[in-house]
């Protein structure tokens, strides 16, 4: 790997496994303050998203939470099997599918709405005020594109 010489790529190493490792921490943090719901880390993001009224298509879901476009139509299809969401086909280009919430899948944004701040509390509860903007100030400059 000539473009990165060992002093520099070992650092690089280093916070890629860190992110990645805190990602994962926070999915299984969340996964189990969602037990008993029905509903998975997976799918806080889509049904904030829907309920917020900031995406209505599985297009805007995969751009929006930055995944693969078949990740999303797999949770889709699960959120509509358990009535969560609902499937329209637009009626002047049927291409087009847009998503709305059920009633339940309102309900379940509610509650997620509750559940995410209390597990990213928790876990961020170590953290001063400054560092907290600090993280999100470098985390939002890491994903500036």
């Amino acid at each position: 790997m000539s473009d990165y010489p060992e002093d520099i790529f070992l650092p690089v190493q280093r916070i890629t496994f860190a992110l990645s490792k805190a990602r994962h921490l926070l999915t299984t943090e969340m996964d189990g303050a969602l037990v008993g719901t029905g509903l998975r880390s997976s799918h806080v993001g889509a049904l904030l998203l829907l309920s917020l009224g900031i995406a209505c298509s599985s297009v805007e879901l995969s751009r929006l939470l930055g995944v693969d476009p078949a990740f999303i139509t797999r949770v889709v299809d699960r959120l509509e099997r358990q009535g969560l969401v609902h499937r329209d086909r637009d009626r002047p280009d049927r291409r087009v599918v847009k998503l709305t919430l059920t009633e339940a899948g309102r309900d379940a944004a509610a509650r997620i709405a509750d559940i995410v701040p209390e597990v990213m509390n928790q876990r961020l509860s170590s953290f001063t005020p400054l560092e907290f903007a600090t993280l999100c100030r470098l985390v939002t400059k890491l994903l500036d594109e």
